[in-house]
């Protein structure tokens, strides 16, 4: 059996992350919300279709999700669904492969932190919320 230099810390280490992965969401999707006209606007900007329900989906996704996996409720299942959404919102709204710079340096660098996110929300959607979480109780 291996130890791990922080396994002690396994459970308080996964609760940090998970606070540090979605506060991003969280504080977005209260913006969303508290200003959904202008998230419809901004929908609509991006080409999305049917952009007050894109606006809704936002929200749903980023601040209820946002919440119930900084609580760790259905962490597996919810990590994986936001990674798939935030795939989409990469592909959807940094499209840097259709532009020319700065605007591509810095939509790349957007499509590439979204990435980064995904890579988190998968590895916690392995190795699931830890003890301090509802689905570990």
């Amino acid at each position: 059996m291996r130890y791990s230099l922080f396994e002690g810390q396994r459970d308080i280490i996964l609760l940090i992350a998970r606070v540090l992965l979605v506060i991003l969401f969280v504080l977005s999707g209260w913006g969303k919300l508290t200003g959904f006209e202008g998230t419809v606007g901004y929908m609509t900007s991006l080409g999305a279709p049917a952009p007050m329900l894109a606006a809704a989906v936002a929200v749903l996704m980023e601040l209820v999700v946002g919440i119930l996996l900084i609580l760790g409720f259905y962490t597996r299942p919810l990590a994986f669904l936001l990674a798939l959404f935030v795939l989409g919102t990469a592909l959807l709204g940094h499209p840097f492969w259709n532009m020319v710079d700065p605007e591509r340096s810095a939509n790349m660098t957007q499509f590439l932190k979204n990435l980064s996110i995904m890579g988190g929300m998968l590895a916690l959607a392995v190795s699931g919320p830890g003890r301090f979480s509802l689905d570990g109780r």
